[in-house]
């Protein structure tokens, strides 16, 4: 299994540069991988699956999507709100532009905010009796858990949950609609992939990482990856690894799509970030030298998930929990996975191309609803000096 596994990661990485005619659209306020869909719903007939779903090298011979198709819901009526935290906006504004259009009596509205503010906003009106939104949909795991720790959120059903990989519905209190990896994007003209190690441990011990590395501390998917550290191993075990990789010099970027784009130039050699912003890279820059790799059962391969929750004084509970399950229908999945490379969170669609599957990533045993503490994640990366 780890040599397929391998091998399907390299193989992935050097053919991603096919995807660069693709479309870029936001992603955390970046960019991100975006095929051009189908254009079934132009001549204001119904979107089909070519509308929902991708294109490019990765999607030509891909197979019909299992799990339950939106023909097979029921439909979507009336009027829904959505809170729509992060910065992946961009994309998920697409697939609600696509369910907007397949029903002719369904609108679907959203406020789009950075996801811990929504979180704050959400609990704030619930206190208060004021819920202003029927669903919450983030991309930041521990925004959700925050919003359900609070009591903010209604139980979900098991025809919603059922289909979810395990770990991806705590407390049937949300759903996890799309997954990414964390990774390590290296430039493989100074690291080879035998250089890679499984543990993050060595790139801050070991003296061929010194200088060598990047991250973007202020980015919120590196303070999931913090927080997951220090839930896996303990405050100050974190706090080691965190001042070994000051004294390796680590460099500091504003984002993790920069911290791809300087493994690429040669600036660093290799860096931590999420798994597509490699492929974004390499959307832009086909011959740019960067491969992935991912560490195996700690914070270095966490899978994060964005995701969705009905709240507690929606106006119609029963249209907002119909609108998660169509989030989790085989188009929606497919749109996802072929849109922006991220980790369909059912069964029956695999991710795109020989990305590893999450069973192939080793990804550590944890309650992504720990993630919610991240406020002494933040005292802690203050303390040691890396956020002012």
């Amino acid at each position: 299994m780890r040599e397929r596994t391998s091998q399907s990661r390299r193989r992935f990485l050097a053919t991603a540069g096919v995807a660069a005619t693709t479309a870029l659209a936001g992603c955390s306020g970046l960019s991100d991988v975006i095929g051009s869909g189908g254009d079934g719903g132009d001549d204001g007939g119904k979107p089909t699956l070519a509308d929902f779903r991708g294109s490019g090298e990765f999607v030509a011979d891909r197979p019909a999507p299992g799990g339950t198709s939106i023909e097979d819901l029921p439909d979507l009526e009336g009027e829904l709100t959505v809170y729509l935290g992060g910065g992946e906006g961009g994309r998920y504004v697409n697939l609600m532009e696509l369910l907007n259009q397949y029903y002719d009596d369904f609108e679907a509205t959203w406020d789009t905010q950075p996801s811990s503010q929504l979180a704050n906003v959400i609990v704030s009106e619930h206190d208060s009796g004021t819920t202003q939104a029927d669903v919450f949909w983030s991309v930041d795991a521990g925004s959700l858990a925050y919003v359900s720790e609070n009591g903010a959120t209604q139980q979900l059903s098991g025809d919603t949950t059922s289909p979810v990989f395990d770990g991806y519905k705590p407390d049937d209190q949300w759903v996890g609609v799309a997954g990414r990896s964390r990774a390590i994007p290296y430039n493989t003209n100074q690291f080879s992939e035998s250089d890679m190690p499984t543990s993050i441990d060595a790139f801050a011990t070991e003296s061929r990482f010194a200088g060598a590395m990047g991250w973007a501390p202020t980015y919120g998917a590196f303070h999931g990856f913090v927080t997951a550290m220090r839930q896996l191993r303990g405050d100050e075990a974190t706090r080691e690894w965190l001042n070994g990789m000051l004294d390796q010099n680590v460099s500091r970027y504003d984002n993790e799509y920069l911290v791809g784009q300087s493994v690429a130039n040669g600036e660093i050699g290799a860096g931590f970030g999420n798994h597509y912003y490699a492929i974004l890279v390499l959307a832009d820059r086909p011959d740019a030298p960067v491969d992935l790799a991912f560490t195996e059962n700690d914070a270095g391969s966490l899978v994060n998930a964005s995701g969705a929750s009905v709240l507690e004084g929606a106006r119609d509970a029963d249209r907002a929990e119909l609108f998660i399950r169509h989030l989790l229908s085989a188009e929606a999945q497919e749109f996802l996975a072929t849109r922006g490379f991220a980790y369909p969170m059912i069964e029956d669609v695999e991710p795109v191309g020989p990305l590893p599957t999450l069973a192939e990533l080793q990804p550590p045993e944890l309650d992504l609803q720990t993630l919610s503490d991240v406020q002494p994640t933040l005292e802690l990366l203050r303390d040691v000096g890396i956020l002012t």
